[in-house]
């Protein structure tokens, strides 16, 4: 329905007006009436209707006085004019502000009725035509923003004022569902942010392919999204199955003009491509994280792949699951830094197990080995979004060779979980990672870790991390939440309790007490 407001100084007239016609059967609601001009001014400020019947004469200001006031204050709806006198000048008159009827009193319904008809008809067209507009207002923009991009936008033929692209600072963004098999995501992203983005005021979303893209704008947001992502990634992992469960972003480097915006999407992009090399439960990843760009670019080369299935060959053999381990994990670094496309590292992948399979059953045919087939490997590695879900196949195949042609006491397995802590005690070391790396059950190695220790995996890792920060404690320009991080705890309070159960000390006072 059209909103109407009545404005008449003759109290008999507003209500005459108002049952002179079946106004809700017309489709126009009547939200208010006023008496004189100061009042209909007001009114009209405040309610914004689509109508207003408004009366020449009245005290306080008159109705042509009540129009230009309105006019001035941009507002865009309808009058009729109402009159006790035909003088042509007020009709003159009220045409300068738009109005396109002019009737005198006493009112005829039938005039009313016609006029009323005909500007709700001109309301809709309106309307309609406000939407088109914006339609391709909103079309126009979108490309702009995309060719932005892509680095392809004709700068010298853009306003950014006009596409509220006049902050000091941006950064790009991609968000995506963090898994293929979760239901779409349902909430927008100003409500990670918690920002309002009335008017783009925050940030412009775009879609580029099949991705949603997100530009920053201003220290405001870029400070949200920071706040974001230390509440989302480092204090409050995301519960399986919650909405935060299905996200996955990744974030371009800042940049201070909107010229530049395409070097951030770029990074963001670009990330987005090697989500291959994410690792367990990853949900985000920034421009830090890209590989440096150099002189020394290199491709894996069917040379490298002998090599690494030579050492691979040799320490399986051995039974030196540490080697194997140290090994896959350089491969990693090797192939994060290397310049093949993700589907040329599958392939690479894919020739080197094969390759090892090959020499193992060679080695030992009197032993069948229990490997799968070609076909079986091709199609698991081909299959696999991450690369730590081939590694981890590629440890679990190693240890069933092992187990198989011997070695089984197992009793060095032990040492060489030790080596892998006292090495990487500031990550996030965990017994379900520790066994998965080793080809064991957690629970089982669990058991045998505390037999063979004397302690559980958690408090050998626990006295670790203790230990590495008393030394960092001795060198003063570190901060406490600093030494926390570098030693592997995330949050300080836990530290300081870990700390403190370990030493019967805070850090602070252990640090006074080495003084």
């Amino acid at each position: 329905m059209y909103t109407v407001l009545i404005a008449d100084d003759e109290a008999i007239i507003r209500r005459g007006l108002k049952k002179i016609i079946d106004w809700e059967m017309l489709g126009f609601n009547i939200i208010g009436e006023a008496s004189n001009g100061v009042e209909t001014l007001a009114e009209i400020n405040k309610t914004k209707p689509d109508i207003v019947l408004l009366d020449i004469k009245m005290p306080g200001m008159d109705g042509l006085e009540v129009l230009n006031n309105a006019r001035s204050n941009k507002y865009k709806g309808k009058v009729i004019i109402l009159s006790g006198y035909s003088d042509f000048k007020y009709a003159q008159e009220a045409i300068r502000y738009d109005v396109k009827y002019y009737l005198t009193k006493p009112i005829d319904v039938n005039e009313l009725k016609a006029a009323l008809s005909s500007l709700s008809d001109q309301i809709k067209e309106e309307s309609a035509h406000r939407l088109t507009i914006n339609h391709y207002k909103e079309k126009a923009e979108n490309t702009i923003l995309l060719d932005l991009l892509q680095g392809t936008a004709d700068l010298s033929n853009i306003n950014f004022d006009d596409l509220h692209l006049n902050a000091n600072i941006y950064q790009v963004l991609i968000y995506e569902k963090y898994s293929r098999n979760i239901a779409d995501i349902t909430y927008h992203f100003s409500e990670l942010l918690k920002v309002t983005n009335q008017d783009n005021s925050s940030f412009h979303s775009v879609n580029a392919g099949n991705n949603e893209v997100i530009i920053l704008k201003g220290e405001f947001a870029i400070l949200k999204f920071k706040e974001f992502l230390k509440h989302f990634e480092r204090e409050l992992k995301p519960q399986k199955g919650s909405p935060l469960d299905s996200l996955f972003i990744t974030y371009g480097r800042t940049v201070t003009s909107p010229k530049d915006i395409h070097i951030s999407y770029k990074d963001s992009f670009s990330l987005l491509q090697r989500r291959f090399f994410c690792e367990i439960d990853q949900h985000t990843i920034g421009y830090e994280q890209l590989p440096e760009n150099n002189s020394n670019a290199y491709y894996m080369t069917h040379e490298l792949l002998l090599d690494y299935c030579a050492r691979l060959v040799a320490y399986i053999q051995s039974f030196n699951r540490k080697a194997v381990a140290d090994t896959l994990h350089n491969l990693e670094i090797k192939l994060y830094n290397s310049q093949d496309s993700i589907h040329d590292i599958k392939l690479f992948l894919t020739d080197l197990f094969i390759e090892i399979k090959d020499k193992l059953n060679n080695l030992y045919s009197a032993k069948k080995l229990t490997i799968p087939t070609n076909a079986q490997i091709i199609d698991f590695i081909q299959t696999k979004n991450y690369l730590y879900e081939i590694f981890l196949f590629f440890t679990e195949q190693f240890e069933v060779v092992m187990n198989c042609i011997g070695n089984f006491s197992r009793d060095s397995v032990i040492d060489d979980i030790l080596y892998y802590i006292q090495h990487n005690y500031m990550e996030n070391i965990r017994l379900e990672n520790i066994a998965s790396l080793f080809g064991y059950n957690s629970s089982y190695l669990g058991k045998i870790f505390n037999l063979k220790i004397g302690e559980s995996f958690n408090s050998y890792v626990d006295k670790i991390r203790i230990e590495s920060s008393k030394e960092l404690l001795k060198q003063k320009s570190l901060k406490i939440y600093e030494i926390a991080e570098k030693v592997g705890y995330q949050n300080t309070d836990y530290f300081y309790m870990k700390f403190k159960k370990n030493t019967g000390l805070t850090p602070a006072e252990y640090r006074k007490k080495d003084l």
